[in-house]
């Protein structure tokens, strides 16, 4: 059986904490890494009633999509709701992780999870993630110095682009020129005298954060005293397959058929399918978003959509993107679209334990827990 460290570990590979949004908490919220892991359990909400189940099954590790603490606590007594469904939680020994803003964004994330189940192809996401802040640092170095100052960069953490590091480029050989002033220390030249020494130029691109020990090491890896160099900060790019929502094709078919293929495919709630929009247009290009969705509505406007699905649309947003004569819309129950990506995960985690030879049981909660309860 695996450590829980192992599985974490895994599942932050595939939905890596840092991507999660500013004010999200996601990662391991209780449990012993050393622990031993046999059954994991996956679910939307950590309620009293999910917790129970998992705890009644034997759960190792419960997975949740939503936070069961989003906000700052100073203790979790069993006297609230929160606090009971942790104890449960506890007292049957189920570590919990969250994986939120995380697992939206993601590659086999919410988003396009909901999108297979409705039958998307040529997926690509709404709202593609940018690039992680980079910059590309630009230093001139005597020849024979070249390669020393191109690994110390490299170590610092230049050049990684991908699944390549040690990336950099050197242009042919220059002059460079210089007349050392009273009071320097010239690894070339004399105090007085203008010198010319031959010098390459060496680029390599890196991440912004690693900016002060890039420098730091290019600095003390070259041979002069005062190198000459620039940092330039590249522009961001939408790239990869990452982003908020997903958009893709169907075969061609009309708004009501598509709200009825939207209905078989997500789980039932009181919620239903909601539809705004000619029931007879012609529905081939579609936009989805796990989860409440309306931020996206101008960008969708933007596409060539013929209809948006996502969650929690209010009144008047809702209504003056109508108005607007753009795509239809479909809202449905949030639980039911984030729902569709834990069998996605589920068996995600379980095939790739299973290759490494540390097999596990997982199970998805079918329990309903979207709070509406009623419709008349």
């Amino acid at each position: 059986m695996p450590r829980l460290q192992t599985v974490v570990d895994l599942l932050h590979t595939w939905f890596p904490p840092g991507t999660a949004d500013s004010w999200d908490a996601v990662g391991l919220v209780w449990g012993d890494p050393e622990q031993a892991v046999q059954k994991v359990a996956f679910a939307v909400d950590v309620t009293p009633e999910v917790a129970a189940e998992a705890a009644e099954w034997g759960a190792d590790l419960l997975v949740v999509h939503h936070p069961l603490f989003l906000k700052p606590v100073h203790g979790f007594a069993a006297t609230t709701p929160k606090g009971r469904t942790l104890a449960t939680l506890v007292g049957a020994g189920c570590a919990l992780l969250t994986a939120h803003t995380n697992a939206d964004q993601a590659v086999g994330g919410v988003s396009e999870a909901m999108a297979t189940a409705l039958g998307l192809h040529e997926q690509q996401p709404l709202a593609p993630a940018p690039a992680d802040p980079t910059d590309r640092l630009t230093v001139y170095v005597p020849v024979e110095a070249a390669a020393v100052v191109r690994a110390a960069i490299a170590e610092a953490g230049a050049g990684q682009i991908g699944r390549y590091d040690f990336a950099s480029f050197t242009s042919a050989p220059g002059q460079g020129r210089f007349r050392p002033l009273e009071g320097a220390d010239p690894f070339y030249g004399t105090v007085g005298e203008i010198s010319e020494v031959e010098e390459v130029r060496v680029e390599a691109v890196l991440q912004r954060s690693r900016r002060r020990a890039v420098v730091a090491a290019m600095e003390a890896a070259h041979p002069y005293e005062e190198p000459a160099y620039d940092v330039v900060e590249v522009a961001d790019a939408e790239v990869g397959a990452t982003g908020s929502g997903r958009i893709g094709t169907i075969t061609p078919v009309t708004l009501a058929e598509f709200a009825e293929q939207v209905a078989a495919a997500l789980p039932d709630t009181q919620h239903g399918v909601r539809v705004a929009g000619d029931p007879g247009r012609r529905v081939r290009r579609v936009a989805v978003c796990g989860g409440a969705g309306d931020f996206l509505l101008d960008r969708v406007l933007g596409t060539n959509a013929d209809v948006y699905v996502t969650s929690d649309l209010r009144h008047h947003p809702a209504a003056e993107f109508v108005e607007k004569g753009g795509p239809a819309l479909v809202d449905v129950a949030h639980w039911a679209a984030e729902w569709t990506w834990l069998p996605v995960v589920s068996q995600r985690l379980a095939d790739a334990l299973d290759a490494a030879g540390e097999p596990v049981q997982t199970r998805v909660s079918t329990l309903v827990t979207d709070p509406w309860t009623m419709r008349l």
